[in-house]
């Protein structure tokens, strides 16, 4: 008997401790806190007018503001990128992936046209940076990559940046192989759980696989009350609360930019695109994923906006670069 209501003690100790760590939001008034009530009503209604799903911002771990329905789980398209590199960091600080190893060292190749030796002297690294010199066709790739795939051998392992969907479905099945684990219960376990994530479950993952690559893509659904938490870990250096969920050292090795986008004056790191200094102050940097779905770090302000688009609801999405003037009339106001 006693045994049976420790048992049940543990569980409903269990319970509350899980429910405390899902509710662990708070909000705040954010004129006491010192935004301009003018400049962020402007915010919103330019964000409005876009027809996101949500948005939410969150200063020093509260939430200052928030619009639409932040419960409601959408299609983060490429933001799975930014995700993935999150469990690279985990699994490179416990010696499961070597950055340094080559492709030819793990094995991988793909579907006829085979990856040719120069092409597989690419590393996790290289991968990482989005600059392997290989333009094999892959799965889920917009219509616009499709167009600009350098042609096959154009450029050595390491020397191009080119945004390629390649890189990062295949840097999915070197996680698999080499951390020995599923993306999606990596992700629940490894970082959704000790978030405290209110909505995140692992059905909330899945492969796409298409006949031309052995390489699968990965999309995760996330709400953005999800994704801000996820944001928050990046802006708090890797932690929550007092647990290094991520290596500190990773998310600043991640976040830091290797390549450059020209046109867009933005540079990108390990799957996180950066944004200039001169415009949002030093370490600034986001995930970025197809229709408009973002988490942006501002650490200058101390800052998380996150922004969802569903589809079904707004099938011409958001542009990056509307989210982005948003994003200014959001800093604009903040103190």
């Amino acid at each position: 008997m006693v045994r049976i209501r420790l048992a049940l003690l543990l569980v409903i100790g269990a319970m509350f401790s899980g429910a405390a760590s899902a509710q662990a939001w708070q909000d705040v008034d954010p004129t006491k806190a010192g935004w301009s009530a003018d400049k962020l009503e402007v915010a919103k209604q330019r964000s409005m007018a876009l027809k996101p799903t949500a948005v939410m911002i969150v200063q020093n771990g509260r939430i200052v503001a928030s619009w639409g329905d932040t419960s409601h789980k959408v299609n983060v398209a490429s933001v799975r990128k930014s995700l993935l590199s999150a469990l690279y960091g985990i699994a490179v600080s416990e010696g499961r992936i070597d950055l340094s190893s080559s492709l030819a060292d793990l094995g991988i190749d793909d579907k006829v046209p085979n990856l040719t030796a120069s092409e597989k002297m690419a590393t996790v690294r290289d991968l990482l940076m989005a600059r392997s010199g290989i333009y094999h066709p892959a799965a889920y790739e917009t219509g616009d990559i499709k167009r600009k795939r350098p042609q096959r051998g154009s450029h050595p392992p390491g020397s191009f940046w080119f945004y390629n969907n390649w890189d990062f479905n295949t840097l999915g099945t070197i996680y698999r192989q080499q951390a020995g684990e599923d993306i999606f219960q990596s992700f629940d376990r490894r970082i959704a759980k000790p978030l405290g994530m209110e909505d995140f479950l692992e059905k909330d993952g899945r492969y796409v696989t298409e006949k031309f690559s052995e390489h699968p893509a990965y999309p995760f659904n996330l709400s953005a009350r999800d994704a801000a938490r996820f944001g928050l870990l990046f802006l708090n250096g890797g932690r929550w609360g007092g647990t290094q969920v991520v290596p500190g050292s990773w998310v600043k090795e991640s976040t830091t930019p290797y390549s450059f986008a020209k046109r867009i004056r933005q540079g990108y790191g390990y799957m996180w695109w950066t944004l200039p200094a001169d415009t949002w102050g030093p370490n600034a940097f986001y995930a970025s994923g197809y229709g408009g779905q973002i988490i942006a770090v501002i650490p200058s302000k101390r800052l998380v906006a996150v922004q969802t688009v569903d589809p079904k609801h707004n099938p011409k999405g958001v542009r990056t670069s509307a989210f982005l003037d948003v994003l200014k009339e959001i800093t604009a106001a903040s103190p």
